[in-house]
């Protein structure tokens, strides 16, 4: 699965390895680096540098972040926590690594005391940190180089995982030549709009599957006013939205393609330049069609202040029947179903106003890069838990259901959390080679546990298989997904470099400025807005931003 990356492998070592000679030289770094580090191989699982384990045992410091979905995996192992898990004590066991959490906070309560923690330099020994956070850090001399860290003790497996979709992960983690962050990529493809929609309720109004946006907002409208749910009642919306646009479930980027505008994206125009989608005329096009469902109570009047699971709660109490979504929306839907068993989903294509098929975007996004501290002395440990992670996963020693997903998403107990960003898309056409019988057996266990789900679902109804066969059945999400890369509708984000120094200082609030705006317009504010706005973005930073993007741009050559 990771051949085809191989030569992305060599190229981050050209990348990096003059700045590795240059740390050698300054700091006499030589082979017996290796032969100092304090592990015992009699006892160790494994042969790679990067898997030893330390003895004596080291501690290793982090801030945790709790979610409803690390509270829901509580509920289902109550001897499990986030301090307390499988990982944490698999970490401990194979690599003699103690996680020791100084804090653990969830949401935005998290994001403020990791705020605080910064600003006053009292980090722990590892700490996860966006693209600005990273580059705040470094600056502050408060994190320590990791090139000599990741280049002796990532694996092969590591170094192909993280290279798997480009460079770009390590170009945004290298400050001043130096690789300041490990970066946890995330997977562009999986992020590729779908929309999900109530198959039970198009057959009660006799409906078609949509193949025009006319026909989203056609059915959009028959959802809200023609009693889908057949109880005799007007209590129903026909397209689900929340207060921060861009969801990756019940979001509004894949409504939005349909006109044209990729509101999230740098895209390269006709002369060769890099623009912002955000600002593009397309948007107003796509705006003026929001607002035109909000005026006729076609979007719930409330959206503008419900966050996600909020929304999730109303599927649930059958209220929506239609949603744009990431893959994974099959797990945010399926909730409908205990409540009302004739709820039934599933996943179809996005499409287009226009005539031609519509384009998909996909936004470039780390989710995250895990820094050290300065004065800690085993820098190398953050890159063996990212070894072991996916050795356990999608190595050669893996255990996907005992450390992936045993009756629940147990990988989220782990404090990091990588993963092969084509993992998913490789994981259905492995399956769909087996049900054809191309394949004789399964080539890696997370196939073959996805097709054991599915089959419960399909031989015996377990209703817990009946998501992940609208995710990999031969007609679900990633049967669309295999689709949109096949016929070259994939629009990639062509910005993929670290943020520029505008973009540190005013990215966020123009991203926030840009969600208000296109909220106001669509609840009434007067079309002409959005040319204000563009206005607006441009004098408050973007106009410099698109000149040190667009230099980025040219430098690459």
């Amino acid at each position: 699965m990771l051949g085809p990356v191989r030569m992305m492998i060599k190229l981050l070592a050209l990348v990096l390895v003059c700045v590795l000679c240059t740390v050698s030289c300054e700091h006499g770094i030589s082979g017996e680096d290796s032969a100092a580090e304090e592990v015992h191989t009699k006892h160790s699982l494994y042969d790679e540098l990067g898997l030893l384990p330390y003895d004596p045992p080291i501690e290793l410091s982090m801030a945790g972040e709790s979610s409803i979905f690390i509270e829901e995996l509580m509920q289902v192992f109550p001897d499990e926590s986030l301090a307390d898990n499988r990982w944490t004590r698999l970490y401990e066991e194979v690599l003699g690594i103690k996680i020791v959490y100084d804090w653990i906070e969830r949401g935005d309560m998290y994001d403020k005391k990791l705020g605080v923690a910064i600003s006053s330099g009292d980090i722990p020994d590892v700490v996860r940190v966006d693209a600005n956070q990273l580059r705040l850090l470094s600056n502050a001399g408060q994190i320590q180089d990791l090139t000599k860290a990741y280049l002796q003790y990532a694996t092969d497996l590591t170094k192909g995982v993280l290279t798997q979709e480009g460079l770009g992960p390590f170009q945004a983690a290298t400050i001043d030549g130096r690789l300041m962050g490990i970066p946890q990529v995330d997977s562009s493809i999986d992020k590729a709009s779908l929309i999900w929609i109530r198959t039970d309720w198009l057959e009660n109004l006799g409906l078609k599957p949509p193949k025009t946006m006319d026909d989203v907002i056609a059915i959009a409208k028959a959802f809200t006013e023609e009693d889908p749910d057949q109880n005799g009642l007007h209590d129903t919306y026909g397209l689900a939205a929340t207060h921060y646009l861009w969801d990756p479930v019940a979001g509004l980027a894949g409504f939005m393609a349909g006109y044209d505008a990729y509101p999230q994206l740098w895209l390269e125009d006709e002369e060769g330049r890099l623009v912002y989608g955000g600002i593009q005329p397309e948007v107003k096009e796509a705006l003026a069609a929001l607002q035109d469902l909000y005026q006729q109570g076609i979007l719930d009047p409330s959206f503008a202040i419900k966050k996600g699971e909020q929304v999730k709660q109303d599927i649930i109490d059958g209220k929506i029947g239609m949603m744009y979504g990431e893959q994974w929306g099959a797990f945010h839907v399926g909730g409908s179903r205990n409540t009302d068993s004739f709820a039934d989903w599933k996943a179809f294509p996005i499409v287009s106003a226009y005539d031609h098929p519509p384009m998909v975007p996909l936004k470039f996004t780390i989710s995250s890069f895990f820094a050290v501290r300065s004065d800690y002395e085993h820098p190398e440990a953050v890159v063996k838990l990212f070894n072991l992670h996916l050795e356990k996963n999608w190595g050669q020693t893996a255990e996907y259901e005992r450390y992936y997903n045993d009756s629940g998403s147990v990988w989220q107990f782990s404090p990091v959390t990588p993963f092969p960003p084509r993992k998913n898309l490789n994981a259905y056409r492995e399956i769909e080679a087996y049900r054809k019988g191309e394949l004789q057996e399964f080539v890696t266990q997370e196939a073959q546990a996805i097709w054991g789900y599915m089959r419960s679902y399909q031989e015996e109804g377990d209703a817990g298989g009946w998501g992940w066969e609208r995710i990999y059945g031969p007609s679900g999400a990633y049967a669309i997904i295999d689709a949109y890369d096949k016929n070259g509708q994939l629009l990639y984000d062509r910005f993929t470099g670290v943020p520029t120094p505008t973009m540190i200082d005013q990215d966020k609030f123009l991203q926030h400025l840009q969600n208000e705006m296109y909220i106001n317009i669509i609840l009434g504010d007067p079309l002409e807005e959005f040319d204000r706005f563009v206005e607006q973005w441009l004098m408050l930073g973007g106009e410099r931003i698109t000149q040190e993007v667009n230099e980025w741009y040219q430098s690459r050559g």
